[in-house]
């Protein structure tokens, strides 16, 4: 690809990415997080530990960016806070020890959490979609 292609495929990708909603990237977040932690776990596998050390450590990067995030007005983001804690500590050790009974418990916990947002994200899509259709209906009746 040449690099005028390239820019405009960045630029393709950027508008994308700007034009999603709040929940949208949290679940994109969370789905490269699991992501990288299944592709850690798999290098672990094959023995690959340059892939692996560089999935953990962009998994790492990821869960620091939730937590530098958090609005901490709202009481779940102190949850949030010592989850992500607990992630960043436990992928530490893995990175350490290549301990893969740590590593899948950390995948599993993060797509229960990245399932759990997604469907808030649906409810939260449909309470608006619900709203707007009985603002639509009570402007028609008045």
């Amino acid at each position: 690809m040449d690099l005028k292609g390239y820019q405009g495929y960045q630029g393709y990708k950027e508008q994308g990415i700007n034009e999603m909603s709040q929940g949208e990237l949290l679940l994109l977040l969370y789905d490269e997080l699991v992501k990288r932690l299944l592709r850690a776990e798999l290098a672990l596998n094959k023995a690959d530990y340059p892939l692996f050390e560089a999935s953990v450590d962009r998994g790492l990067d990821i869960i620091r960016y939730l937590d530098d995030t958090l609005d901490m007005s709202y009481p779940i983001s102190r949850n949030l806070n010592r989850l992500y804690d607990y992630f960043s500590f436990e992928l530490n050790r893995v990175k350490m020890g290549r301990n893969k009974t740590e590593l899948e418990r950390v995948k599993t916990m993060a797509g229960e959490l990245r399932d759990t947002f997604r469907e808030a994200n649906k409810n939260s899509a449909q309470e608006l979609a619900d709203a707007a259709v009985e603002a639509a209906d009570a402007g028609a009746e008045g």
